[in-house]
């Protein structure tokens, strides 16, 4: 796993075939008697409003799950009984090939994808008709609201609509070695392009230089899709988790928060890197900044196929408030801070989160209802399996919208040293973010991303 041969990999097909045939299992988990046929519709084209240029294409993942297909206009069956899949695409439009030239043919798309049959979408109704027709007791397994006025399932005497999607969505949690490599190579594409940023900083005078840095690289490298909006926060903007306007001028600012990845073939990254932007951290900004990689390092070290996602994020939070009170920003007793949630104001989301065709992919169980609010952002509230992949993001964050009210709040007045804090609001915050790849006996981190502190400060200074 650690040494995963990525371009080996990927030199194979994507195992839709697999894909197909655990959802399968999972249906019949619930569903003991299933038989028929799973069918699913991929994203059409769309046209902007008021507009004749297209909306930018976003194949529907689990669409993409089954098929490994990210073009337009297609569909997929899936004949349970005789596990054999049907892909359909468009046929030639000979006014289309005027302005986007020759689509794939069917026998192109054999080639390429894990399907057993590649038809035109003409064929769709025929063959659901067929199959049908065929079998009194089959089902049509599809996602509810994801299936075309023009397509009809009138031969089959059982439609379910509720337990396709959440199979997908369970089954996605795991990945297999292909999906692994996908990952890994958008993970490796994004922290050649973090360096890159790092490299450019000392050049920069505002946060959307240091975007376009990190965007056009991935680019360069064969990376045409982000996986996510860049959080480009300089200074005090660093404290909103997820701030869009990455238009701020740079001077004057201590630390930069860059939380950006690519994608590759649909798959994510999500890596975040917090650097000082004039290659010298503060000591305040250092003293922050080695609290957040004590809480990675620590958290890290816990994660094993089994591990309970609570008890990590609790440890996070432990190594947080340990941290805080060296530093005389917190007061009082560790386990009382923790009991009465203090130090959800310096971290407030969860630790982290699945990561795969989705940047919080599918499975985590979240409960934002929690009243407890340690745990209400956290998006993962389950035993981690071994093939999952989930990021490893700590932070701290001095934001004053969040922080203020706790100050005027007793419960938690008491626990925080105001003068000790007014000392650290421009450090705004620091997060600092891995891909993670659960093992029976461990962890693999996909992220190669720099993020020890004093070769950051060599990369910025030019050293």
């Amino acid at each position: 796993m650690a040494d995963i041969d990525v371009e080996t990999v990927l030199m194979g097909k994507y195992p839709a075939k697999a894909h197909a045939k655990r959802v399968v299992e999972y249906i019949r988990s619930k569903v003991s008697d299933a038989t028929g046929v799973i069918f699913l519709e991929g994203r059409s084209d769309h046209l902007l409003e008021d507009s004749d240029e297209p909306v930018p294409f976003r194949q529907r993942r689990p669409f993409m799950y089954l098929t490994g297909v990210d073009m337009a206009d297609c569909a997929f069956i899936y004949d349970i009984e005789a596990s054999k899949s049907t892909l359909f695409i468009p046929p030639v439009d000979p006014e289309g090939v005027i302005w986007t030239g020759l689509p794939m043919s069917t026998e192109e798309a054999l080639a390429k994808y894990d399907v057993d049959e590649v038809l035109p979408t003409t064929e769709l109704n025929p063959m659901l008709a067929r199959l049908g027709g065929k079998n009194s007791k089959a089902t049509v397994f599809a996602i509810a609201e994801r299936v075309a006025d023009s397509v009809t399932f009138l031969e089959f005497n059982n439609t379910d609509f509720s337990v396709l999607a959440e199979a997908i969505d369970e089954c996605r949690v795991v990945k297999d070695d292909y999906e692994i490599a996908l990952i890994k190579k958008a993970n490796d594409i994004s922290s050649k392009a973090h360096r890159a940023v790092l490299e450019a900083v000392r050049d920069a005078r505002n946060e959307y230089e240091l975007e376009g840095v990190f965007i056009g690289n991935c680019m360069r490298q064969g990376a045409k899709k982000q996986a996510y909006p860049s959080i480009v926060a300089s200074g005090k903007a660093a404290a909103t988790l997820h701030y869009v306007h990455n238009d701020k001028e740079l001077a004057g600012k201590d630390l930069l928060l860059l939380d950006a990845g690519s994608e590759w073939d649909t798959y994510a990254s999500d890596i975040t890197r917090t650097f000082p932007l004039s290659g010298r951290f503060t000591e305040k900004s250092r003293a922050i900044y080695e609290i957040v990689l004590q809480m990675q390092f620590d958290c890290i070290a816990m994660l094993k196929a089994g591990i309970w996602w609570d008890d990590v994020h609790v440890k996070a939070h432990e190594i947080a408030i340990d941290g805080l009170l060296s530093l005389g920003i917190l007061k009082g007793d560790r386990r009382d801070i923790m009991e009465a949630r203090t130090s959800t104001a310096f971290l407030p989301h969860g630790l982290g989160h699945y990561l795969g065709m989705d940047t919080h992919d599918t499975g985590g169980h979240p409960n934002y209802e929690d009243p407890d609010p340690m745990f209400r952002y956290l998006r993962v509230r389950r035993n981690l399996p071994a093939g999952s992949v989930i990021t490893v993001e700590p932070g701290i964050y001095f934001c004053e919208f969040i922080i203020r009210p706790f100050l005027k709040d007793p419960k938690h007045s008491k626990y925080i040293d105001e003068t000790v804090l007014d000392g650290y609001w421009d450090v705004g915050g620091v997060r600092i973010e891995d891909n993670i790849v659960i093992t029976e006996v461990g962890s693999v981190n996909l992220t190669t991303a720099i993020k020890d502190p004093d070769a950051l400060e060599r990369i910025i200074s030019g050293h």
